[in-house]
């Protein structure tokens, strides 16, 4: 099938989704609203096969090293899925499954799955990536862009327990300490070993709860425009730190649900 743009409906629910950009969700919109910031860098991208940066571009492989391209030097970040072609599998009212097949420059031959549910009050993303031959270290997550602000309203508030923050280096990148959480503003991982659990309020607007089972969570919120809230398999730097084997018959998979009620 072709990666010309779906939009998914559900109740008062609408979704965009992009194949031909990154396999990105474009939009969400709630009554009408535009939750997602808008660009063709934004709305919400799938990370894999790794998520934030690599230090270096680098990663190991038992004794082989490999390199990725420093797109965002000096390290390499999110992996290449989000700059590629996704082609779509399928397509409901309500419901797409996308594919990707990883190619150079990633050196090991593997298939992306990304499925996109909506429901009239949650949106769900599952996302899986499976070797076409060798075993290979992995990540998998989410980058979503929400809008700081709705129609012009009170900024969003963001609220999370989590029981651990990952220290960050000089370079952006986790220095192996785990420290208790700080204040924001933020461009931190968080642990949550019973998942994640991120409440997004717009006061009198609408709610949004960014739940996964995954325990990592990026949490980005310099930007005047938006913030981001990123399920994640892994820390930044994972494919070296903590990476997850991906093998023949066990492939890596990730699901992270929105669920959202009106204020």
């Amino acid at each position: 099938m072709s990666n010309e743009e779906i939009t998914l409906r559900a109740g008062d629910a609408e979704a965009t989704v992009r194949p031909g950009n990154g396999g990105r969700i474009g939009s969400l919109r709630v009554d009408g609203v535009e939750l997602l910031r808008q660009g063709d860098r934004y709305g919400c991208f799938p990370m894999a096969p790794w998520v934030g940066r690599i230090r270096d571009g680098r990663f190991r492989d038992g004794a082989t090293v490999h390199q990725m391209p420093l797109n965002s030097a000096p390290h390499a970040i999110h992996g290449p899925a989000r700059d590629g072609a996704w082609v779509t599998a399928r397509a409901t009212a309500d419901e797409a499954v996308l594919t990707y097949d990883l190619g150079d420059p990633w050196p090991y031959p593997a298939k992306l799955t990304q499925v996109v549910a909506l429901a009239p009050d949650a949106l769900t993303l599952t996302l899986a990536v499976e070797t076409y031959g060798s075993s290979f270290p992995a990540q998998l997550g989410w980058h979503p862009w929400f809008n700081r602000t709705l129609d012009g309203g009170t900024g969003v508030e963001i609220a999370f327990d989590a029981a651990w923050q990952e220290e960050r280096g000089a370079d952006h990148l986790p220095t192996g300490n785990r420290i208790d959480p700080r204040p924001g503003p933020w461009d931190d991982c968080f642990g949550m070993p019973d998942g994640v659990d991120v409440t997004l309020t717009w006061p009198e607007r609408l709610e949004l709860k960014v739940t996964s089972r995954e325990q990592w969570v990026v949490v980005y919120d310099e930007q005047e425009a938006a913030v981001c809230v990123e399920p994640q398999t892994g820390p930044p730097n994972g494919l070296n730190t903590l990476p997850r084997l991906v093998t023949p018959v066990e492939p890596l998979e990730a699901t992270t649900t929105w669920s959202w009620r009106r204020l």
